[in-house]
């Protein structure tokens, strides 16, 4: 059983105003956020299944997911979101000051994280899927200039983010996600290949 959270887990309620200096390894303890806190509790579950229930269960915790989809035409969440607003503003934007960061992984890799994880993961292990990671004002600049708004950006305050879209705008655009992916890497040799998230903004953003 392979369950996918998500690494809003360790997420903060930075509004896009301050940036977190905190990095989580799998290995390091946290937190949640209030809104966040089942989803905990569910990866928790998931795990002790794969100590006591004799189901071989593993958590892959992606954190802002990038690319084309590889099956079904589904998007992500965030950066999607981020270039409607941006469209419909007419410059790039971003929650608050934008200093906010999150990890970010292409489809592709994860996609190998996966299989490699059918593969050769032990019982109730839990992984980190993350290759790189950017702020928010950075994203904002780069979506910007792709769509020929000459790099120009516009903050979009918290809370008339969360007006819009619930509480989604508070654990997944305006907080901090900042992992690593120290035990995909270690223990399944997980070697992420794609390009980094900015420059499959420009290359692909239309």
């Amino acid at each position: 059983m392979i369950h996918t959270s998500g690494s809003s887990v360790v997420g903060d309620d930075a509004r896009g105003d301050r940036l977190c200096g905190d990095i989580f390894d799998e290995e390091t303890p946290f937190i949640p956020m209030d809104i966040r806190k089942e989803r905990v509790e569910i990866n928790k579950r998931v795990r002790r299944a794969g100590i006591d229930d004799w189901v071989r269960s593993i958590v892959i915790v992606p954190s802002m997911i990038y690319g084309e989809a590889l099956g079904l035409p589904v998007e992500s969440d965030q950066l999607p979101q981020i270039i409607r607003k941006s469209r419909e503003m007419g410059a790039g934007v971003h929650v608050g000051k934008g200093v906010n960061r999150w990890s970010n992984v292409h489809i592709k890799d994860l996609a190998q994280l996966y299989v490699l994880a059918l593969e050769k993961a032990p019982s109730a292990s839990y992984f980190y899927a993350s290759d790189g990671e950017e702020s928010y004002g950075d994203i904002a600049r780069t979506v910007s200039e792709t769509l020929g708004f000459g790099g120009a950006t516009i903050s979009w305050p918290a809370e008339e983010a969360i007006a819009e879209l619930g509480d989604w705008a508070r654990f997944a655009i305006a907080s901090n996600s900042r992992v690593r992916s120290v035990h995909a890497r270690k223990l399944l040799g997980w070697e992420p290949q794609e390009e980094s998230l900015l420059s499959w903004i420009r290359k692909n953003l239309k």
